[in-house]
């Protein structure tokens, strides 16, 4: 099973922030999360296309947007354009989940759906043979530095079987709260992307703490 470590800059210094991507590129980090709230959907604001765009020409990381804002299906296009490689779009702020995955993928971009912890799975049944990644949000969105749900590895397995079932080997993506105590677990679980915030640039060493991440994360995937 292969697992990719996906730092959020969230969590990241901004002021240094080209410096703190150059650390976890060294630390063998294969992409970077990056969160967009809007200050409606959840209660706090990020960043927009042009950090996003800024972001790109300091990295060859393929870029994790992660649309955590309102009516997603208007900012698709800016954020593709920004350098957006993947795109996740949360399920709750959505009225046609077909109609946006469609949208993402017209613009070159593999195309994600993310659920809050209380989502039930029916809310992407439907389109579980569409979806390039799921999300799994394992805090309740919005803040940094939340504690992991221990529910979320049910929840990761079950997402896990619901794409087995449609014939779809897209990976399960897990965001919130992980770190050395819980990455074993949760790609034990079926989870095949990790985001991972504080863990990494919380840390007083990014570079390592990257790759300790990606040790405890590969011993899940080789157990």
């Amino acid at each position: 099973m292969s697992v990719r470590l996906a730092p959020s800059i969230l969590a990241a210094d901004f002021a240094r922030l080209a410096d703190e991507i150059t650390a976890v590129e060294r630390g063998g980090a294969d992409l970077l999360h990056l969160d967009v709230m809007d200050g409606h959907f959840v209660p706090n604001l990020t960043i927009g296309p042009v950090v996003v765009e800024s972001i790109s020409r300091v990295t060859k990381l393929p870029l994790d947007v992660h649309l955590m804002i309102s009516e997603p299906d208007r900012f698709i296009e800016a954020f593709a354009g920004a350098g957006a490689s993947m795109i996740s779009v949360h399920v709750e702020a959505l009225s046609d989940l077909h109609r946006t995955v469609e949208t993402i993928k017209r613009t070159g971009c593999r195309a994600g759906a993310a659920i809050n912890p209380a989502t039930p799975l029916a809310a992407i049944a439907e389109a579980a043979a569409e979806l390039d990644f799921v999300v799994v949000m394992s805090v309740s969105p919005g803040f940094g530095g939340q504690a992991f749900i221990p529910q979320s590895e049910s929840k990761v397995r079950a997402v896990r079987a619901l794409l087995d079932a449609a014939g779809n080997p897209a990976p399960v993506e897990i965001d919130g709260g992980i770190d050395t105590s819980n990455a074993e677990r949760v790609v034990r679980a079926g989870a095949g992307i990790l985001v991972a915030g504080v863990a990494i640039f919380g840390a007083d060493d990014p570079e390592d703490a990257t790759r300790r991440m990606r040790a405890a994360a590969m011993a899940g995937a080789t157990a």
